[in-house]
């Protein structure tokens, strides 16, 4: 009988998540039930694996993956600088209304923001197509020319809780949903958020260093996607948020 070599099968897949990361990620869970699962994600943690990223949302759902072996899944993305209320639908028909709902612009998000300089209105709306570009390799944005192929319409409403010489605290409800929407359309005014490295934000207010790009998404309202009724969610910003909103703004 000929010899059968033994067969080596590689390891495929993300590694078994350990405790310690099935910790960090159930810690951020602020709403859950049957159908959704929603957390406050910090800065700094990245929504979907990519180049130099060693730990992201999309992994550690791996947390809650059921008997029958199913995995959350994301139905909306968040930048990996931008804190806030992340939600993911623990079944496919709960995926697709949530999906559809952010597709047909049913939700109302709001952010709060804070952006260099003292805007003019006290209230009102960036109505500013954009164009996707590569920079570096890097997927970015910019506002578009007059007519040009491949724009996409994009629409921010904004009104001002507080400003200061140095910097305004502002509530933004993006009507579009485009990739970096708020942080470009504030630097196209000339008020870049504040730690914004991609679009030209300072990293110096009132001469304290910036801690992170000051974004965070706040609330979101939308229709349950079993129950149909309406759902508000609401997180309040982190401490290194607020101790840096309250250190460049008067009280």
């Amino acid at each position: 009988m000929a010899h059968r070599p033994t067969r080596r099968f590689s390891a495929k897949g993300p590694a078994p998540l350990g405790q310690e990361e099935q910790d960090y990620i159930r810690d951020m869970v602020v709403y859950k039930d049957n159908a959704l699962i929603a957390f406050n994600k910090p800065s700094g943690l990245a929504v979907q694996g990519g180049s130099g990223v060693t730990r992201d949302v999309d992994r550690l759902l791996a947390a809650f993956t059921t008997r029958k072996g199913r995995k959350p899944k994301l139905v909306h993305r968040l930048d990996r600088e931008t804190s806030g209320l992340l939600i993911v639908a623990k079944t496919g028909p709960a995926a697709a209304h949530l999906s559809a709902q952010f597709a047909g612009r049913q939700l109302e998000k709001r952010y709060l923001a804070l952006v260099g300089g003292k805007l003019a209105a006290e209230e009102g709306q960036i109505d500013l197509p954009l164009v996707k570009i590569k920079s570096g390799g890097i997927d970015l944005m910019r506002p578009a020319n007059a007519g040009e192929a491949d724009a996409q319409a994009a629409l921010t409403a904004y009104r001002v809780l507080g400003s200061g010489a140095a910097a305004s605290l502002v509530e933004v409800a993006p009507k579009t949903g485009r990739m970096h929407q708020i942080r470009v359309h504030f630097s196209a005014i000339g008020h870049a958020l504040a730690g914004d490295t991609k679009y030209g934000g300072l990293l110096l207010l009132a001469g304290k260093p910036c801690p992170r790009l000051m974004l965070h998404a706040a609330a979101l309202d939308f229709t349950h996607p079993t129950t149909g009724e309406p759902l508000h969610l609401n997180v309040p910003p982190p401490e290194d948020f607020s101790a840096f909103v309250k250190s460049v703004l008067p009280d």
